[in-house]
């Protein structure tokens, strides 16, 4: 079932010195529980892409339906509003709240939705004992090592139970060994939970737990499927 769809999408940035086209008429369709890898060198639009589907920048052209919503149709709080339900962000530099701990961390997208006290310690449990962090609850992200801070980041992705998760070189800030870990993670949690995966990389290693690998070069964008 498709839950993204983009349409001849393109996106031009302008200054007073020149145009530059970041992407070219994307087509692609997201379906529900793809774990898709994108592949391309740096300046290639591969960020741009994810900041369109975020809803975070707009696209010069084209279209983007999340669960046939047009983002062109929506507001900017509506577009703010869709991001907290329905996506899930994970950043190489993990973006955690210093002040809050990890239960806090991970609680926090749901106090923006307003959901009760109750289910937010039952989803929040659930969570970061699947992760393998009930036992640092308490721990501020200054006490964790790199590996553990982006697993924070994937509950706090996951805890809203979003349609897909939009990953931006999660790896990128990781050792070899702790990055496998985390896609292995990722891709478990894919299987689990239903959740479409777009995971942004220059790690070349993950291309191999892909289900569609896509490359972006010169703002175009190519699609294989991968057995």
């Amino acid at each position: 079932m498709a839950i993204i769809k983009i349409e001849n999408l393109s996106k031009i940035y302008s200054s007073q010195i020149e145009e530059v086209q970041a992407l070219k008429n994307i087509n692609l369709t997201i379906n529900k529980g793809d774990f898709i890898v994108v592949n391309g060198p740096s300046g290639s639009g591969k960020s741009t892409l994810l900041n369109l589907l975020a809803g975070i920048d707009e696209a010069s052209s084209g279209e983007i339906e999340i669960n046939k919503t047009s983002l062109n149709s929506l507001s900017d709080r509506e577009r703010t509003e869709l991001r907290r339900d329905k996506i899930g962000l994970v950043f190489q530099y993990f973006e955690l709240v210093p002040v809050l701990t990890v239960w806090e961390n991970v609680e926090y997208p749901l106090l923006l939705q307003k959901v009760s006290k109750s289910e937010r310690k039952k989803r929040v449990d659930k969570i970061l004992k699947e992760l393998a962090l009930d036992k640092m609850n308490n721990r501020l992200p200054g006490q964790l090592s790199g590996g553990q801070k982006q697993r924070v980041a994937i509950a706090r992705a996951l805890v809203t139970e979003p349609e897909v998760v939009l990953a931006d070189e999660p790896t990128g800030n990781l050792d070899s060994e702790t990055g496998k870990t985390i896609i292995e993670l990722m891709l478990n949690l894919n299987n689990e939970y239903d959740v479409a995966f777009v995971i942004v990389t220059h790690d070349l290693f993950i291309n191999r737990y892909a289900q569609k690998l896509i490359e972006i070069k010169d703002g175009t964008l190519s699609v294989k499927e991968v057995s």
